[in-house]
């Protein structure tokens, strides 16, 4: 490994975890955050759960376990290039979707609109809920116990989070910050955003490549669209007579190296003219240093426009949103009006509690962690005759 950047995570100069635990003989401390996110319950369950298809359509469209694990790829790709911690970039694509519920967005659009009188759902903030307190899985504390640097990425990966903590949705965060400070006004690390730019590339590649399977567009429809228009055009000059499928792969793989080149030489290029020499340099900056190029960010926000017009909102995708909620705000509201309809041991958290909002949290908490299967059946189990 080569000698890292003088602004990379440096984890021997960690802050640390809440709970003070002896080192590991095997692993740095960031390699250890990744390893309990991987055995951890809610990364099995992101297999189940979906990107935009739901997740038994077909054996070959993305989950959110897929979609991390690319993105984990690019982001560790993009930290080696950039000579950064590629531990820490790695470990924060991978907790990034942990939080999501199932169904996708609709389910988290349904959920929000289910618990907006008790504040809200994001899923930003369960992923932060889910690794400091919804995984029971040691002893000693609640969560994971992940370090510092790992639980500021997750939450700031996008940037700086300030503005949100009066918002009732964040209220599980703000609570958190007051007992360990993740400096909420600042940027996150390099690492972060590395893992925050590797998602919007993974996404938009993969919803190109699942809705070209799915028979929603197809190449011709896309040869004039930005960035994966120029990808294909570049394929069937170098294969003329290239079959639909090999064309489809590569025109997608030389997009994305095309995007990562683009934030490669954009970062090192905001690096230099912002005069960036440490890691606090990146937290103090006054705008994100892992980023596209002007050109490429307006083409991706065309592709994007694309995508939104002839797959976001084709009917089957509509079918999908609309049976997604419905299913959801059932479960919510029968379990919100007859609480011993949940499992033994959710009945009993829920008994536990002595507010509506806390009572409402809960059954929140359990929809939420559902797979797109479970979610589905539990709704027959319910609300079928027999079930």
């Amino acid at each position: 490994m080569s000698e890292l950047a003088p602004y990379a995570a440096d984890v021997a100069a960690s802050r640390g975890r809440l709970h003070a635990e002896a080192d590991s003989p095997t692993r740095t401390a960031f390699a250890r955050d990744r390893d309990r996110i991987i055995h951890s319950t809610a990364f099995r369950r992101l297999k189940g759960k979906t990107q935009v298809f739901v997740a038994n359509e077909g054996d070959y469209f993305r989950t959110r376990l897929t979609h991390s694990l690319e993105v984990a790829q690019i982001a560790r790709s993009l930290a080696h290039s950039l000579r950064l911690d590629e531990d820490l970039a790695e470990t924060i694509a991978l907790a990034h979707d942990l939080g999501h519920p199932p169904f996708g967005h609709a389910g988290e659009d349904e959920l929000h609109a289910c618990m907006a009188p008790w504040g809200g759902f994001d899923h930003n903030v369960q992923t932060f809920r889910v690794l400091t307190r919804l995984e029971v899985r040691y002893p000693a504390f609640d969560g994971l116990n992940l370090t510092w640097e790992t639980l500021e990425g997750v939450i700031k990966h996008n940037g700086p989070v300030s503005h949100h903590m009066e918002e009732p949705s964040w209220k599980a965060l703000a609570d958190f910050n007051a007992q360990w400070d993740l400096r909420p006004d600042s940027f996150a690390s390099l690492e972060a955003q590395c893992a925050a730019i590797a998602d919007d590339i993974a996404y938009n590649n993969h919803d190109v490549d699942d809705g070209l399977r799915a028979g929603l567009f197809s190449i011709d429809d896309l040869l004039e669209v930005p960035l994966i228009g120029a990808a294909l055009r570049s394929v069937r000059e170098d294969w003329p007579d290239l079959e639909p499928r090999m064309l489809r792969l590569e025109g997608v793989r030389r997009m994305i190296g095309v995007m990562m080149q683009d934030v490669m030489i954009e970062t090192h290029r905001r690096l230099a003219e912002d005069g960036v020499q440490s890691i606090e340099n990146a937290r103090a900056a006054r705008r994100q240093m892992v980023a596209f190029s002007k050109p490429v960010y307006d083409d991706l926000s065309r592709l994007r426009g694309f995508l939104y017009e002839r797959m976001y909102k084709h009917y089957r995708i509509n079918r999908v949103r609309s049976y997604a909620k419905r299913t959801l705000n059932e479960m919510f509201q029968q379990f919100m009006h007859e609480p011993d309809t949940l499992p033994t041991a959710w009945f009993q958290l829920v008994c536990s509690k002595d507010t509506e909002a806390a009572r409402a949290r809960v059954v929140c908490d359990y929809i939420a962690g559902m797979t797109d299967a479970f979610a589905i059946e539990e709704h027959r189990r319910l609300f079928s005759f027999g079930g």
